[in-house]
């Protein structure tokens, strides 16, 4: 499965930012749109990504308060990105070795959209079902007459 198969269920609604946006008007927008994660955006590039641990941490070492903080002094300048291609084995695991919540998704250069491990993890229990309830069909279809059933061929 691919990062493309998420985005086609999860659609292409997409948050963002400016470093020169203020912390609070950022955390003011993941409040109001309840998310966990703004992409930063520079002259069309992607630059950052903001996402509440980054704003807790900003609020922290300012005493508990927003002060004048911008985006850019708060956001992570290095996140992980992935591409429509990537392989869900490969953003799980670069996910579980970075503690990453949020990833943004790039094609050629273009922000196609971001996956969280809320995503992720959705996506590999829906997987799971989905296996599970054909073979569960496949079970209950058995053919009727055969001598052996799966218990008996299990059973050695």
């Amino acid at each position: 499965m691919k990062v493309s198969d998420i985005l086609r269920v999860k659609g292409g609604t997409l948050y963002t930012t400016t470093p020169e946006d203020s912390l609070a008007d950022a955390a003011g927008l993941m409040a109001e749109k309840d998310i966990g994660s703004l992409v930063v955006i520079s002259n069309g590039r992607v630059v950052g990504m903001l996402t509440f641990r980054e704003v807790i941490i900003a609020v922290v070492k300012n005493g508990g308060a927003f002060g004048t903080t911008s985006v850019y002094r708060a956001m992570d300048n290095g996140p992980l990105i992935c591409t429509m291609e990537t392989d869900m084995d490969e953003v799980r695991r670069m996910m579980l070795d970075r503690h990453a919540r949020y990833m943004p998704v790039m094609d050629k250069g273009m922000l196609m959209g971001v996956i969280s491990f809320y995503d992720v993890a959705k996506t590999v229990v829906d997987s799971q079902n989905f296996e599970n309830k054909m073979l569960k069909a496949y079970i209950r279809d058995w053919p009727e007459g055969e001598d052996d059933t799966p218990a008996d061929n299990a059973k050695g």
